[in-house]
């Protein structure tokens, strides 16, 4: 009789243990079929320095990385308002006039490109990230939030990267160039601690809309040539407006107006770029 119980009691424990795993099978695929059945967006925050003489000032963005059918753009919460008013009106009053720090990713994840959008006036250039990311995944488990994460690393743009991802979130994409885990990137840090991304928020989005079509692509050598030759003029195209008109004038909040001094506005320009000079790809820093 005892031995009829015992195996009732372990035939009950496996009816159990098999009907939660299937539950959780279920689970998992339902959670996939939402996530890619939907257009989502992740919201990360960004913290980052560009001077390293100045080691405890840190800029804090919130960039958003917008997903559809293995198709994404990661932007700047700034730039993706921008991109939202030229979409829906057909200009957009936001505009980057340097080369440097402007973290704006469109990946194919089926075609595997990765693409680096670089604006500066009027211009969209393209880099196409041909680095392989080769992951090291690790055996170290820990919780970020509510998602049961794996340690990760990898060498991108000459650093040392140290990611933590959840297969919980199938989807093998995260913030900025870095992609291949099996599940989202949830976190992720350089081993100077120059550049970091944190998960923070997870949303439906309505739209993944992309505006940045009309692209001029360079590779790095020719980047770092424009942004020379952007550093030895930075207000170059303030200057060609002020000669193209035979009054050209610029006022202050009360109406008065100000005198431009070109040559000291291109020193100060020069005199940031060179002190903010802590690229991401570290690889490609440009020697001013």
């Amino acid at each position: 009789m005892r031995k009829i119980q015992f195996f009732y009691k372990i035939s009950k424990f496996t009816a159990l243990y098999i009907f939660m795993k299937k539950c959780l099978i279920v689970t998992s695929l339902f959670l996939m079929t939402f996530l890619f059945g939907q257009k989502m967006s992740f919201v990360y925050e960004m913290k980052y320095r560009l001077n390293k003489k100045n080691p405890d000032k840190y800029i804090t963005n919130t960039m958003i990385l917008d997903f559809s059918d293995n198709v994404s753009i990661f932007r700047s919460k700034v730039d993706r308002i921008s991109d939202s008013l030229k979409m829906n009106n057909g200009s957009s009053k936001i505009y980057s006039s340097n080369f440097e720090n402007q973290f704006y990713i469109k990946k194919n994840l089926i075609n595997s490109d990765i693409a680096n959008i670089i604006t500066n006036s009027e211009f969209i250039y393209l880099i196409r990230i041909q680095e392989v990311l080769k992951w090291e995944i690790l055996s170290e488990k820990k919780k970020i939030g509510s998602n049961n994460c794996q340690k990760a690393s990898v060498n991108y743009g000459g650093r040392e990267w140290i990611a933590w991802f959840t297969n919980e979130i199938p989807i093998n994409d995260g913030p900025y160039i870095f992609n291949g885990l099996p599940g989202l990137i949830v976190s992720i840090v350089d081993k100077d601690r120059d550049y970091e991304f944190n998960l923070i928020e997870i949303k439906k989005s309505s739209n993944l809309f992309d505006v940045k079509k009309n692209t001029i692509t360079i590779d790095w050598n020719k980047f770092e040539k424009l942004a020379k030759t952007y550093y030895e003029n930075p207000n170059s195209s303030l200057e060609q407006k002020i000669k193209s008109y035979k009054y050209y004038r610029y006022q202050d909040a009360k109406g008065n107006d100000i005198e431009l001094n070109l040559k000291e506005m291109n020193k100060g320009q020069q005199n940031y770029i060179k002190s903010t000079n802590n690229p991401i790809e570290l690889n490609h820093r440009i020697d001013y």
